[in-house]
């Protein structure tokens, strides 16, 4: 067989490359009835203007959809989900108090009278007198230095004296199951912390008697006299009492609500379980808590929080910014304040990816009875008065073993998007994948 010669294979390109030829085979609507044979038309005139126009539409949407998708929207969802067990919360409780007034010393007033009382030197000898101690002996030199946590470690409510009794499902549990964390509020107690890589505690049952109950004495006649108005001076009586997660600190004098003596408090809880988007979809944030926040091994007052590297929450980087601006200021930081020094200002906290918080249902009851104040009295040596005056009870458990999942989602995805291009391309130019790739081939052969 002879091969084609050049004569032949230019009239086979030019065959191929004949608009006419192409149109006429393309599946794209409407090209056959313009590049059909035979001169213009008024036919083939309206056939190209509605063939353009359709173009010019698609392209229109296509363009539309390109940018919905370039602004990145999400919806949210809400589901209420079941659960054979739920991971119990940690509770962190804080008697409103923060310091006894019998374990209050001259030294403690001189170094600390000012800043938790508001007490100028001129009014501690009244002060002490008013705590129903002598004032100080002439002579008295304070100590040189002064360590606020080792005041709050000596002279806060002790967990050993305030909990009368424990239960967890019904199971005695005690001191032991509680850690100290230092907040705005003094010395502090959290129970199913999970420090220390500690268990937590888990519920199969939802009701209560299912969760934390406590009794606590909230030592009222330790508590220290109001000498004048300040900002934070605590009028009431009772303890501020916080349901978190473990992953968090407490902030338990912004997020703590309250139980006062001479009640029965039930807090019914609901877990949620919140996921939010990172961006471009969200502002969310996985890092740990601030990679600029340099730990400081020697700090005296060591951390305050149970875990040196606790993951990523929108209270904790508040606190840590808090903390470094304090420490850039005076070179110091507060007792609750995390262990760092300060690199920057400012910072920016957004939302974590991941959180979990709790729902809460309060409800309350007096105690005691007519019928069990004489049995407590007994049972605990003070008078039905003290008893009615300090003692409360606080139920804690979850309302049923279901939680609520609240999830940020992409509103649309890339599917979504070559979706409608390829509902676009179809409704307007009568096209597919596959034509554009015609074209293609069409536009190899020309070249």
């Amino acid at each position: 067989m002879k091969p084609p010669s050049g004569l032949e294979e230019a009239q086979r390109r030019q065959q191929a490359s004949d608009i006419r030829v192409f149109a006429s085979s393309c599946t794209m609507h409407g090209l056959g009835h313009i590049f059909g044979p035979g001169g213009l038309t008024l036919r083939r005139g309206l056939w190209a203007i509605a063939v353009l126009l359709s173009l010019a539409a698609f392209l229109y949407q296509v363009a539309e959809r390109v940018r919905y998708y370039g602004e990145f929207h999400h919806k949210t969802t809400l589901d209420e989900r079941e659960s054979h067990q739920l991971t119990f919360p940690a509770v962190t409780l804080c008697n409103i108090n923060p310091l006894r007034r019998s374990r209050l010393t001259p030294n403690d007033l001189h170094w600390a009278g000012t800043a938790l009382l508001g007490l100028d030197p001129a009014e501690h000898a009244a002060y002490l007198r008013a705590l129903g101690q002598p004032p100080a002996p002439p002579g008295f030199m304070p100590s040189p230095t002064f360590d606020m946590a080792q005041l709050y470690a000596r002279a806060s409510h002790s967990l050993e004296d305030m909990l009368l009794d424990c239960r967890y499902r019904g199971q005695p549990c005690g001191p032991e199951n509680f850690t100290v964390i230092f907040t705005r509020m003094g010395q502090c107690y959290t129970f199913n912390s999970g420090v220390h890589g500690a268990e937590l505690l888990t519920t199969p049952k939802g009701g209560a008697g299912n969760g934390l109950e406590i009794m606590l004495d909230v030592q009222q006649e330790e508590y220290l006299p109001i000498w004048k108005d300040m900002e934070e001076t605590p009028f009431e009586v009772g303890i501020r009492v916080q349901i978190h997660s473990q992953e968090e600190p407490p902030a338990i004098d912004q997020l703590g609500f309250g139980a006062a003596p001479g009640h029965q408090t039930f807090v019914s809880c609901q877990q949620q379980q919140l996921s939010f988007l990172p961006p471009p979809w969200g502002d969310c944030n996985t890092a740990s808590v601030d990679p600029d926040f340099d730990p400081e091994p020697s700090d005296p007052l060591g951390s305050p929080n149970p875990s040196p590297s606790p993951p990523y929450s929108l209270i904790g980087c508040r606190l840590a910014c808090e903390a470094r601006f304090v420490a850039r200021k005076c070179g110091c930081r507060m007792m609750h304040m995390p262990d760092a020094m300060l690199r920057k200002d400012t910072c920016v906290c957004p939302n974590p990816c991941a959180t979990t918080r709790y729902a809460k249902e309060l409800s309350m009851v007096r105690i005691p009875s007519r019928a069990s104040a004489r049995y407590l009295a007994q049972k605990y040596n003070r008078s039905e008065t003290y008893i009615a005056e300090n003692v409360l009870v606080l139920d804690i458990f979850f309302e049923a073993l279901n939680y609520e999942a609240v999830e940020q989602k992409a509103a649309y995805e890339v599917s979504e998007l070559l979706g409608d291009i390829g509902g676009q391309m179809g409704l307007f130019i009568g096209a597919s994948l596959l034509t554009i790739l015609e074209i293609l081939d069409y536009l190899c052969e020309v070249g």
